[in-house]
């Protein structure tokens, strides 16, 4: 579960453009992420902007690093995306009717 804070820095992290393109790419990667190097070649980016985008996007939780031989993966936070999405909609209609397309799919039990 995310809280509000946790979700505003979140949002505020995936509110810029190029941190936005980056977070979509790892998440399109799945599992196995990407290298850095793999990234910065798929958005044709500048190194050193990169570098100070990954890092906005690690300190707000939605991307993790790991160091494999010598190369560095990034990979998406699929939990702390699940929770930011379910953050959004877990309220919603809460206090009213939503029309159909509105409220979130709710899974059914068998």
């Amino acid at each position: 579960m995310t809280d509000l804070d946790t979700a505003a820095a979140r949002l505020e992290a995936l509110g810029n453009p190029t941190r936005l393109r980056i977070y979509r790419t790892l998440v399109r990667a799945g599992e196995e992420g990407l290298a850095v190097g793999q990234v910065q070649e798929r958005l044709a980016i500048a190194a050193s902007t990169l570098s100070h985008h990954l890092h906005r996007l690690l300190i707000a939780g939605l991307v993790e690093q790991e160091r494999r031989g010598t190369t560095l993966v990034c990979t998406a936070s699929y939990s702390a995306m699940h929770g930011l999405v379910g953050f959004l909609v877990d309220e919603c209609c809460a206090d009213a009717t939503c029309a159909e397309d509105a409220a979130p799919a709710r899974k059914t039990g068998a």
